[in-house]
């Protein structure tokens, strides 16, 4: 059997199973199609609506975020900062323990190290020996103006015996018994008398000034005594400075250097202790960002360190200017070429419940956002809106 018998044989199966359709060749029914005119203008249709509602969906949307935002403002510019105390010596010497480590962890109260305190303990025998001789030396100041009194009293009843002498010596000149002579010698005596008497005073005057203008002033509240006092405390001071502790909680920094046997100056700087007990953040937000932050709102933190975890801060102050005014080289903007540039200004934050089984450490990254509690509104849009035309 040939192709066209074969042919042949389909066509005539294939009319016998369908009188109704065309008696046209197969091949001629099948390769014709329906025209799809109805379906492309749907389709056009559509993607016309949908090429308009995108666009005023997307601007409906951005309208919205711009009247409902500005509330929350962020900033990226932010550190964790925790007190950072310089560790020094309030006396010189050299030091016989060091109890510290560098990154050790410290609480209030220990010891950090000791300086030898030998020269400090004989220095305050020593004061202690100062005090008692000046005691010793008020009680002899006290014994000599009691004596200036005597001599005073006895001075005066000298002074009381040669006038009597004296008045009877004149009232016989007088009446021509004694002679001239008599008379000059008991003027003398007389003179010499209320001169030493005189004498006597300034030594009384001497000795009160002696203890302080008061003769009956307390021994330890001379002011010899007072001084010697001062002297003493100071050197049980300088030894009890032989031993320095830890002033606040926090961990040892720039401690590698500090060892035992070298020897330390009064106010040099050792290393530092970073407390860890006070904890604040520092955000740098742009001078467009201030406009409604106050103190006392409320902020939230995210630390690089810690993303998962959010800490809940409160605005505690807002810088006193930019940090370019506080630089060592502030920016001087009196020239020609001068292009107007964002400032930022630093505002604290006080974490209100930094958690403790974190590692908190000074200088990490963190993320700040400032809820103001004023956001842009209608009429705020608005009013842009209109000034923009």
């Amino acid at each position: 059997m040939n192709a066209v018998t074969k042919i042949d044989e389909n066509v005539t199966t294939l009319e016998m199973e369908s009188p109704a359709k065309p008696t046209a060749p197969v091949s001629v029914a099948l390769a014709e199609k329906p025209e799809p005119a109805p379906r492309k203008k749907a389709r056009r249709g559509g993607r016309f609506a949908l090429m308009v509602a995108l666009p005023l969906a997307l601007a409906a949307a951005g309208t919205y975020v711009y009247v409902t935002g500005g509330r929350y403002e962020e900033t990226e510019n932010a550190n964790l900062r925790q007190a950072r105390i310089t560790i020094s010596s309030d006396t010189a010497g050299r030091v016989v323990t060091a109890d510290i480590a560098e990154n050790q962890v410290v609480k209030k109260g220990d010891l950090l190290f000791a300086i030898d305190p030998q020269p400090y303990r004989i220095a305050l025998a020593q004061a202690d020996a100062a005090v008692a001789a000046a005691r010793l030396n008020v009680e002899q100041l006290r014994a000599a103006y009691n004596q200036a009194m005597a001599q005073e009293r006895s001075a005066a009843s000298e002074v009381d015996y040669s006038q009597s002498q004296y008045d009877r010596a004149a009232d016989l000149a007088n009446k021509g018994i004694n002679t001239k002579s008599s008379l000059d010698e008991a003027r003398n005596d007389l003179d010499k008398a209320k001169q030493q008497l005189a004498v006597a005073k300034q030594g009384i005057e001497s000795a009160k000034a002696a203890l302080g203008g008061d003769p009956d002033i307390e021994t330890d509240k001379h002011p010899t005594v007072l001084a010697a006092l001062a002297a003493r405390d100071k050197a049980a001071y300088d030894l009890e400075q032989t031993t320095v502790q830890a002033p606040a909680d926090g961990i040892i920094a720039q401690a590698s250097s500090f060892k035992v046997g070298q020897f330390v100056g009064v106010g040099t700087p050792l290393f530092s202790l970073v407390e860890t007990d006070d904890t604040w953040i520092d955000a740098n937000f742009k001078e467009t960002q201030l406009t409604h932050m106050k103190p006392g709102q409320k902020a939230d933190v995210v630390l690089d360190t810690y993303p998962d975890k959010t800490f809940e801060a409160t605005v505690q102050a807002v810088g006193a200017g930019t940090g370019a005014e506080f630089s060592l080289l502030p920016a001087q903007n009196a020239t020609g070429n001068w292009v107007k540039v964002t400032q930022r200004i630093p505002v604290r934050l006080q974490l209100t419940d930094p958690d403790a089984k974190l590692a908190l450490r000074t200088g990490m990254s963190a993320t700040v956002t400032v809820d103001t509690g004023v956001s842009r509104g209608f009429p705020h849009f608005f009013s842009h809106a209109a000034a923009a035309e």
